[in-house]
């Protein structure tokens, strides 16, 4: 699909006349970090010392719904249990510790480009993200400083994750724009899911095992392979913008 025809139909079913791009909602786990396979390693270490049958496949497509969610959600469907909030929450520490000790995960290769380019366009970067982690939302101001603005939505904002539209929604609601003036850069179905509910423009990217198909299937607007490709191509996109119509 070509970027003109995604964004006519994109103005076709939103109602929307046009796109008048002032801020990107720009997700974490495999947007800026490759980190997805560190993230599910975790998780099928925590189900299983917990008797939890998964596999790693389960996890990354339920990326972008906060940690308690998927921890609630797995005990009722894998051991019949209701869990309580605070027991979600310290299950949800134990899972991030098995996490760090899988150490750092590299920085999406593409990533700061993109950032570079849409702050040099003067459009607006937020952080929408389902993690709670301190050390993580830490080292997102150590690794990109003013690539990634003031504004940001992590999972300790919202009571409703991804796919749910809550989190783009309050993203929205904290750089004061609506749909028609934003695009989401995500990489995984739920996230996906989440930016088309909020009534953006999204973007999918493929940065890890998840194919094309499913992230269109979601409702990207338009895939990417890789950061790198998105990043090529900003420059006929933000034109694409400007001169497409309803």
């Amino acid at each position: 699909m070509t970027e003109q025809n995604a964004i006519a139909n994109y103005l076709k079913y939103s109602g929307n006349k046009s796109i008048d791009l002032a801020v990107a909602l720009i997700d974490c786990d495999g947007v800026l970090y490759d980190s997805m396979k560190n993230h599910t390693r975790a998780w099928v270490k925590l189900m299983q010392k917990n008797g939890i049958k998964c596999t790693r496949d389960e996890f990354y497509l339920l990326e972008g719904m906060t940690g308690a969610e998927i921890i609630k959600m797995k005990f009722k469907q894998g051991a019949g249990k209701i869990l309580t909030d605070d027991e979600a929450r310290a299950l949800y520490g134990v899972k991030t510790r098995y996490f760090h000790e899988l150490g750092e995960a590299a920085i999406i290769p593409g990533i700061k480009d993109v950032l570079t380019q849409l702050k040099n366009a003067g459009i607006e970067r937020v952080l929408v993200t389902g993690s709670m982690q301190p050390t993580i939302l830490e080292r997102i101001d150590r690794d990109f400083g003013e690539l990634l603005g003031q504004h940001r939505v992590t999972g300790n904002d919202v009571r409703r994750g991804k796919p749910h539209p809550e989190p783009y929604l309050k993203g929205m609601a904290k750089a004061g724009v609506a749909a028609r003036q934003c695009i989401v850069i995500e990489n995984a179905p739920l996230g996906v899911q989440a930016g088309h509910a909020a009534g953006c423009f999204t973007i999918g990217v493929t940065t890890g095992p998840i194919p094309e198909k499913e992230l269109y299937r979601a409702g990207a607007d338009l895939v990417y392979p890789n950061m790198s490709a998105l990043e090529s191509a900003l420059p006929s996109l933000f034109e694409s913008f400007k001169t497409t119509t309803a």
